[in-house]
């Protein structure tokens, strides 16, 4: 096979629009009309938000709600994020972490700027990822796991101007800490001005390019602005990227589950019954209940 054979090509090019999330906006890049899961991954949602110094912090930001049935993944871009939970977990994660949750068979949590946030009207940036989970982990007991900058295993560039976290999977030698519920690699790059960089790919898995700031050439392809989703071909297992800017940028790939999804608002299961089940136990208060003081 030719290196050409191997350059994973851009299938769709998706811009992230402003949609209202219960009166909270966000930009979302997926899911599109065109484009509405690429398995295993569910929903990527931008957001930034200024915070008012003359409210409560426990009354700003996203309040209790619950999830079951897939990760939602969150990567603060600047601020930093309060996460509370049913299950007693109480986490302020700062710009350059994440927060990585298994909803499992179900939790309650909401997202606040923290207290320091709020005293200097500070802003909030955030990424948040949806990834779908194998049926066999729906019902397993939920996990929360804060990944500081210094958990997160980090490799160079070649010519040392791109420093690439590895927040889920393997690459190279590297390993993430993370327990994934499914076969993944995400990484998360800061790319100065000038800088290139190929990247492999696992054969097999789906891919995405997300670029959070600044611009970047796709080798085959061309220039990607800021708050653009590529899709990338599933033929291939590199792609080729470039940066006349400093920039931001996620890679997000994941062996594809081939599961039935079925979906309502913070549910993802695999059936229609499941999805009712999981609103009748949230009602009877069997993912917890979250009371925040």
């Amino acid at each position: 096979m030719s290196d050409k054979e191997n350059v994973k090509e851009v299938k769709f090019l998706l811009p992230s629009v402003k949609i209202d999330m219960g009166g909270f906006p966000v930009k979302q890049a997926l899911p599109t009309q065109k484009v509405q899961q690429v398995d295993p991954f569910l929903l990527l949602h931008h957001a930034t938000a200024k915070y008012n110094k003359n409210r409560p912090a426990k009354h700003q930001g996203v309040g209790p709600h619950p999830h079951r049935g897939f990760s939602p993944v969150t990567f603060i871009i600047q601020g930093e994020v309060r996460h509370r939970d049913s299950w007693g977990n109480d986490q302020i994660a700062k710009a350059g972490e994440v927060q990585w949750m298994h909803a499992g068979a179900g939790i309650v949590h909401s997202e606040r700027p923290s207290e320091d946030l709020v005293a200097s009207s500070g802003k909030q940036e955030i990424v948040q990822l949806w990834i779908n989970s194998p049926s066999t982990a729906k019902m397993q007991p939920p996990e929360y796991t804060y990944l500081s900058k210094d958990a997160m295993p980090v490799f160079t560039s070649e010519d040392k101007k791109i420093i690439n976290k590895l927040v889920a999977g393997q690459y190279g030698e590297l390993t993430s800490k993370l327990k994934a519920k499914s076969e993944l690699l995400v990484l998360w790059g800061t790319a100065e001005i000038g800088a290139t960089q190929q990247l492999e790919i696992p054969i097999g898995f789906s891919s995405m390019l997300y670029l959070i700031k600044g611009t970047m050439n796709v080798k085959g392809f061309g220039i990607i602005e800021a708050e653009h989703l590529a899709v990338l071909s599933e033929e291939g297992n590199k792609i080729d990227i470039s940066f006349a800017e400093d920039s931001q940028f996620l890679l997000l790939c994941g062996k594809p589950l081939n599961e039935k999804v079925t979906q309502h608002g913070p549910y993802v299961m695999n059936t229609q019954t499941e999805v009712l089940e999981a609103m009748r136990d949230y009602q009877m208060g069997k993912m917890g209940i979250l009371i925040e003081d």
